[in-house]
């Protein structure tokens, strides 16, 4: 055999054995089967109470109550959860220096009497097992002063001002591959604003057609697509419309967020990330390692190497075409509306699928797309009808926005 095609072969054979050692070591990498997810949430609002003229000392207070549940679905291993804490963090429209949040976790697991002083004792999930916690939370303001309006107006409440509580669970998973700290976040929604109505929605002219942003609350995990689409939607709603989500607020309602403190990079990532533009969301090692982590190191290994070949031949975006869709799709830290700016979002899962399924259920074609304020309209997914030329042409100008104006959803009205 030639000499050189022996050393092509022997190249190929150690890229390959390479190829193999990352995969192998990342699929075999320490992991926890523990997943947390909740239910049952309520929220109450609870106004001020008075004895005769004088005014109560506080404004009322809001009432959270939930259970989180702890599961673990592999057969065998046992997982240990030592620690569990919850960071509430408030979200509203003015100030909220004065407003104090309270929350108690109570275990309930289904094996162990519940302790009356609220301490969590290191419990055992055993495997194909679960378990649950409580929680109960309560929001507590001052009343407001005469200072605190304009004269002869009423004080504000700074209970009103609130609309959504962020809720953390930083919690310990201990076993057989070391001590993990997790760390997930719910969204838990206190007040919903009212859905538009055909009498009062305000329609911008397009080219060609009509486009209606639509307010809704702040997204979450509790949230299910079909019932968001349809209670801020169904009543503007009428044959030929074309209506359309965001891909992040899809994603976030599947729960495709992580907060960077559970990403762990690895070598690969911490040195790939250093060839993007500082502005991508593959720039940090956490950024990358999302992405590592949802396709596996060798195929963004060999989609850098092949892409950085295609660049040389004057072909650019070769990396993103390769490594999937997902490449394009993640949202580092600083990338989303908050509180997910906290957090690495992902794009979302089976957008084809949640098309069919939300226009089947709606009446009219949906489509997720991915939009900006530089004129680039994405359409992901759309289900049957969707003209994508009327939707370049009604989402270039973005009519979303990409700040904090809560608007996920978009109305499309051929003219």
């Amino acid at each position: 055999m030639p000499a050189p095609l022996c050393l092509a072969l022997i190249a190929a054979l150690g890229f390959g054995a390479l190829l193999l050692w990352l995969e192998l070591r990342h699929r075999l990498r320490p992991a926890s089967p523990l997943r947390l997810d909740s239910h049952d949430w309520t929220v109450q609002e609870h106004p001020a109470a008075t004895t005769g003229a004088a005014p109560a000392a506080v404004a009322g207070a809001i009432t959270v109550e939930g259970v989180l549940r702890l599961s673990n679905p592999h057969a065998r291993m046992e997982v240990m959860v030592p620690e569990v804490e919850l960071r509430p963090t408030l979200l509203g429209k003015g100030d909220l220096s004065g407003v104090t949040v309270t929350a108690r976790l109570t275990a309930a697991h289904p094996d162990e009497d519940t302790r009356a002083d609220g301490y969590w004792a290191a419990y055992i999930v055993k495997g194909n097992k679960q378990t649950e916690a409580r929680v109960s939370l309560t929001i507590a303001a001052p009343a407001g002063r005469p200072s605190d309006g304009a004269a002869g107006q009423q004080p504000i409440n700074p209970l009103a001002l609130i609309d959504t509580l962020w809720l953390e669970v930083l919690w310990i998973n201990y076993g057989p591959f070391g001590r993990l700290q997790r760390r997930d976040g719910l969204l838990i929604p206190l007040r919903k604003p009212e859905p538009l109505q055909p009498a009062t929605a305000r329609w911008r002219a397009g080219e060609a057609c009509q486009v209606l942003p639509l307010p809704t609350h702040l997204l979450g995990v509790l949230d299910d697509p079909a019932d968001v689409l349809r209670r801020y939607a169904a009543a503007v709603l009428q044959p030929g419309d074309i209506l359309t989500i965001g891909e992040t607020p899809l994603a976030v309602m599947q729960g495709r967020y992580q907060h960077p403190a559970m990403v762990e990079p690895s070598a690969l990532a911490r040195l790939l990330c250093r060839v993007f533009h500082p502005t991508s969301s593959l720039a940090t090692a956490c950024g990358l390692q999302t992405l590592i982590d949802d396709v596996g190191p060798a195929r963004v290994l060999c989609a850098w190497l092949a892409g950085t070949l295609m660049k040389l031949v004057g072909s650019r975006g070769g990396f993103y075409r390769l490594a999937g869709e997902q490449a394009r799709l993640i949202d580092d830290i600083t990338g989303t509306t908050p509180p997910y700016d906290q957090t690495i979002v992902l794009g979302p899962a089976h957008p084809e699928r949640s098309c069919r399924e939300l226009a089947r259920q709606l009446g009219v074609p949906v489509a997720v797309v991915d939009v900006n304020d530089l004129g680039r309209v994405k359409v992901l997914a759309a289900s049957e009808g969707c003209d994508e030329g009327l939707l370049q042409r009604a989402l270039r100008p973005n009519p979303a926005g990409n700040a904090n104006e809560r608007t996920p959803l978009v109305v499309v009205r051929p003219a």
